[in-house]
């Protein structure tokens, strides 16, 4: 084998090492993120922990729609002082405006970063699609808790304020709602 075949065969191996390792990157980066906390990125819990703490931090909770998602969407409440541990129930509210229905995910994250590993989702309405029928209005529960063992962090010892945040956007219709949607005779695809 001449060193040019050697080197296009390096070189092929190479660009698939770099594939691979590409397809890998978002798996890893999300894993990594839900670990961590990274990019204020929360945690889901089963339940709240036994200890429930004396200290308190603000919640603030924040609303927004990705452009061109038709409904509106808010927290009903802007702010709540929790103590550390204890298990916490908030709403938004989504309504529909429109005369058709509309489906839509909703992505979430709390800042300061800090935070992110320490704010943990026992339910909440952003870990399923939700689908609102024209002219529709809902509150939609978060169930959550801050964790006492952001005390014990050098960083999320001193946070006294965490803003959870989350954006809806449009996403398919399922299909059985697809299907009831579609005016007679058309297809759906």
């Amino acid at each position: 084998m001449n060193n040019h075949n050697r080197t296009a065969l390096y070189l092929v191996g190479v660009v698939a090492t770099m594939g691979a390792l590409s397809f890998a990157a978002v798996p890893f980066y999300d894993w990594f993120c839900r670990v961590t906390g990274f990019g204020g990125t929360t945690g889901v819990a089963e339940a709240a922990p036994d200890t429930i703490l004396d200290q308190t931090v603000v919640v603030k909770f924040d609303a927004s729609i990705e452009r061109g998602m038709p409904w509106d969407f808010r927290p009903v409440q802007r702010e709540m002082t929790v103590r550390i541990g204890e298990s916490v129930l908030a709403f938004y509210e989504a309504y529909n405006p429109t005369d058709r229905p509309v489906a839509g995910t909703a992505s979430f994250n709390v800042a300061p970063e800090a935070a992110g590993g320490y704010f943990d989702k026992i339910a909440c309405f952003c870990f399923t699609e939700q689908v609102l029928q024209p002219g529709e209005r809902v509150q939609m529960p978060v169930n959550f808790f801050v964790d006492p063992e952001m005390l014990k962090d050098p960083e999320g010892a001193f946070v006294k304020e965490i803003t959870l945040s989350y954006t809806f956007y449009e996403t398919p219709l399922p299909e059985e709602q697809a299907a009831l949607a579609a005016p007679a005779g058309e297809a759906v695809n």
